[in-house]
């Protein structure tokens, strides 16, 4: 399916009816410190309250609940960094299914324990996420199982961008929201949402500098192979797959792109925890570093900040602190 004939608002508007009864709607927190700090009214989605501590929780469970009955009695394959895997886990208990994660060989432990705990299997392939992504499909069409992408899937991208729908009504007035990017589900879901009803609005993509494909690939007009250093932002680290349906829909919808440092993330990390009193994941801390670097450009502005999770390892947690 080309982005051409992908309708975001109609699947997002079928997956909030869908998601409704499982999932949180989670706060539009208007945070007073760094509204002071930058000059902007900053508010801050809190998808680090989500179920299973991430915003993945939204694509899967949209993606299950579309899957026939004998597609969830096969059974579902999925590869993940640890979030997306522990939102499928966390989804298949609610539709009695069973399913196969895999993750590469260098994931975070804390989030791999995560998923075991919620009832799905764990299995270790490759060192880049987008090598075990293309295992996993392998995987599942050898099986007669359905693969569940972690952003390459209509029903993915539909599901997170139930944020988008949630953020129209919370807040009447958005001039930016800030959105951390790894495969694109996420921030093409929001984005293709918001821009039908809000087309003012201006949505910007946020990654760390180790781990960049996306923008790359973007600035370059076609999906590129290229390796990613180790970066805070697990969650948003590794390739993307070729093919990718975000691909054209980040091409389309995403204004603009700023990358951060490790020492950026890290420092807003602590900044964050400190000010807001609650617990994010480096991938989170992304948007907010992102946001620092431009917030004079909004100042007197609607900003919004997605906190795209909260799952952070206890031994880089200390080591951050």
């Amino acid at each position: 399916m080309s982005a051409g004939v992908i309708d975001i608002s109609r699947l997002v508007n079928e997956a909030h009816e869908r998601i409704r009864p499982f999932l949180r709607q989670t706060i539009l927190d208007h945070s007073p410190s760094y509204s002071l700090s930058s000059g902007a009214n900053v508010y801050f989605k809190c998808e680090n309250l989500q179920h299973t501590g991430s915003f993945k929780a939204r694509g899967a469970m949209n993606k299950l609940l579309s899957l026939t009955a004998e597609e969830r009695e096969r059974g579902v394959v999925t590869a993940s960094t640890g979030n997306h895997g522990a939102a499928v886990a966390f989804g298949l208990s609610h539709v009695e299914a069973t399913g196969i994660v895999f993750v590469p060989e260098n994931a975070e432990k804390s989030k791999t324990s995560n998923i075991e705990q919620l009832g799905a299997e764990v299995r270790y392939y490759g060192q880049d996420s987008a090598k075990t992504e293309v295992y996993a499909r392998q995987y599942a069409a050898q099986e007669g199982m359905t693969y569940i992408s972690p952003y390459n899937d209509p029903q993915i991208i539909g599901g997170q961008g139930t944020i988008g729908a949630e953020l129209a009504e919370q807040l009447q007035t958005i001039d930016a929201v800030f959105v951390s990017v790894g495969g694109g589900g996420l921030i093409s879901g929001i984005a293709g949402y918001l821009k039908r009803i809000l087309p003012h609005v201006q949505v910007f993509g946020c990654s760390p500098v180790n781990s960049q494909v996306m923008v790359q690939s973007v600035q370059a007009g076609e999906i590129l192979d290229l390796p990613s250093l180790p970066t805070l932002s697990d969650g948003t680290a590794g390739g993307v797959e070729a093919g990718s349906i975000t691909f054209p829909l980040c091409q389309q919808w995403v204004d603009g792109y700023i990358t951060v440092s490790e020492d950026e993330i890290r420092n807003s990390l602590r900044e964050y925890m400190a000010a807001q009193h609650m617990l994010i994941e480096g991938s989170a801390a992304v948007a907010i570093a992102a946001f620092q670097k431009e917030q004079d450009s909004f100042m007197g502005k609607n900003v919004v900040i997605v906190l795209c999770g909260a799952n952070i390892g206890l031994s880089t947690l200390k080591e951050i602190l």
